[in-house]
């Protein structure tokens, strides 16, 4: 029976991989996005199997709204993938209130404000998998993305104590933790702290591989990886 799929962040990186694989694997998806009409394309080729949704993972209104419609659409939600974030690199003393915040909220309180909305479905389905997209960032800390490692180290803690939690209900949970991929991630979905010229022999070369390194990481790759998982 081909499974239900709930993935964040679903219009570009690794978010779009995983929705065009998942699609052509005969799966169905909610396909939630602060951009749905970027999902056209896949709407046009997929009609029957995706839904797209506009969904800003810090907003718990449109959180619920994206699950109910997921449920009413398709009668359930199989397989949950915590995939939207976002980077900041500068010094832990030049980021603002606001910025530490946001960082937090979309990278840590997000994905586990969307779990436990998820949640009660696969808990009386007993039955699911929930796949948290962590970073090689949640395991080894880098100077000058203290936020967003923060958020990730956070995010690992969470989905080990809740793999721990859930497991005797037949939902399994797993934390993916990637390098680097060939995506426009270090542009498109990073800021930048104000620059403290005691810290720019220390930042420089992180804002220049950001902004200028292809990494080696295939995204298609990746997806293909969960599929199997």
């Amino acid at each position: 029976m081909a499974k239900v799929w709930f993935i964040t962040g679903s219009s570009r990186g690794l978010g779009k991989s995983l929705t065009v694989i998942i699609l052509a694997n005969g799966d169905r998806v909610a396909a939630t996005t602060r951009h749905p009409e970027q999902l056209s394309y896949l709407v046009d080729k997929y009609p029957n199997q995706i839904l797209p949704l506009q969904l800003d993972v810090t907003n718990k209104a449109q959180i619920h709204s994206a699950v109910e419609q997921t449920i009413k659409h398709f009668g359930r939600i199989d397989v949950l993938v915590n995939n939207a974030g976002v980077g900041i690199t500068g010094s832990i003393e030049a980021l603002t209130d606001e910025q530490v915040k946001s960082q937090l909220d979309i990278n840590l309180y997000a994905p586990i404000e969307v779990t436990r909305v998820v949640l009660p479905y696969l808990r009386k389905q007993r039955s699911g998998s929930i796949f948290n997209i962590s970073s090689i960032g949640g395991r080894v800390g880098t100077a000058g993305l203290s936020m967003y490692q923060t958020a990730k180290f956070g995010l690992q803690g969470f989905t080990e104590v809740l793999s721990k939690e859930v497991s005797a209900f037949g939902i399994k949970v797993t934390s993916i933790e990637p390098g680097g991929f060939r995506t426009d991630w270090g542009a498109s979905s990073m800021t930048y702290a104000k620059d403290i010229d005691d810290y720019e022999l220390i930042f420089k070369p992180l804002k220049e591989y950001l902004t200028t390194a292809k990494p080696i990481g295939d995204p298609d790759k990746a997806a293909k990886v969960i599929l199997d998982l």
